[in-house]
């Protein structure tokens, strides 16, 4: 089965990506794209879910209210994700609430009931140009606030910077400047409205739901998906029984790139499920059955030489007594 591209929509409250999603789903119906939607509202109420629901064919949208995806209602994206791809889409996409870290998003994508049907396609986040800069001043915003939107910058692959109709010449400059300190390389767009050209971000020749979408009638049953995320993931398969000490050395070698990893694995004790983030690594005592594995999840990760790396150093039965 082929993986389903999966682009998510990043942005701190209010700075128009349910305008933005509008857009996308236009276009799908234009191009004969059949989209599924997994919206996250932080409060009971869903507002904007409702205003998306009539857009779509054959109810393809999930919600998860009262809650952060990346928190508390972790626990629901799975049975969504799962719910939404019987549905057999084309192109996934992901809608977070305001304070929704994207990085702990594609931490859920990368679950073992979901790791091989998704890939991240992009991460896509909307700037507020009225308001990014009073959240980035630590006196006017609390450090939570300044890092999760900090965060939703530093990850994303497109930042459109919306209601630039609402700022003046001087501080559309301060907000470019204030993005390239916190990413450096993605394209910044200046936008109102969410306006920006959904063809060339979202639907260019080379994005691979529009492989899918010229080669639908081929049935191509394993095509190939590349993702063009600058957020990668890997999966790394282990047969051999290892040592805790051996994984957090080999996790070591890559952490100037590395945001997460995680996994069950096999070593003398049992099976483990493994969590790694930042400098701290949690093991755990696991009743999982299936096949061993480890994830890794970051920036600009070379996926090559992590696999080469890791084929290095595991190939061959590799625990010692301590």
């Amino acid at each position: 089965m082929s993986k389903i591209p999966v682009y998510i929509l990043s942005g701190f409250l209010g700075s128009g990506k349910t305008t933005l999603l509008k857009n996308l789903l236009h276009i799908c119906s234009e191009k004969n794209i059949n989209p599924a939607v997994l919206m996250n509202e932080i409060g009971k109420t869903d507002t904007d879910g409702e205003s998306i629901s009539g857009m779509l064919k054959n109810s393809h949208i999930e919600k998860v209210l009262d809650g952060c995806m990346c928190c508390n209602k972790k626990s629901e994206v799975t049975e969504c994700l799962l719910t939404l791809l019987s549905r057999k889409p084309d192109v996934l996409f992901i809608e977070l609430t305001g304070v929704a870290d994207p990085e702990e998003v594609v931490d859920s994508i990368t679950e073992p009931d979901l790791l091989h049907l998704l890939h991240l396609e992009k991460v896509v986040t909307i700037v507020d140009a009225e308001n990014i800069l009073s959240y980035h001043n630590v006196f006017e915003s609390d450090r939570d606030l300044v890092r999760t939107t900090k965060k939703q910058i530093n990850v994303a692959d497109y930042l459109i910077v919306n209601k630039t109709d609402l700022v003046s010449e001087g501080k559309k400059k301060k907000v470019e400047k204030l993005l390239r300190k916190e990413n450096a390389l993605s394209p910044i767009i200046f936008t109102t409205f969410s306006a920006v050209d959904i063809n060339d971000i979202f639907f260019s020749k080379s994005s691979s739901v529009m492989r899918l979408n010229m080669k639908r009638s081929d049935k191509i049953p394993n095509e190939k998906r590349t993702s063009f995320s600058r957020i990668k993931s890997i999966s790394l398969p282990l047969t051999t029984q290892t040592t805790t000490k051996q994984i957090e050395k080999f996790l070591k070698r890559w952490k100037s790139h590395l945001l997460r990893a995680k996994g069950y694995l096999h070593i003398k004790e049992g099976t483990y499920s493994m969590q790694c983030v930042m400098n701290r690594v949690n093991w755990e005592p696991s009743t999982f059955k299936g096949e061993y594995y480890l994830v890794m999840i970051g920036v600009n990760l070379d996926t090559n030489e992590i696999k080469q790396d890791w084929e290095r150093t595991f190939m061959e039965p590799i625990y010692t007594e301590n």
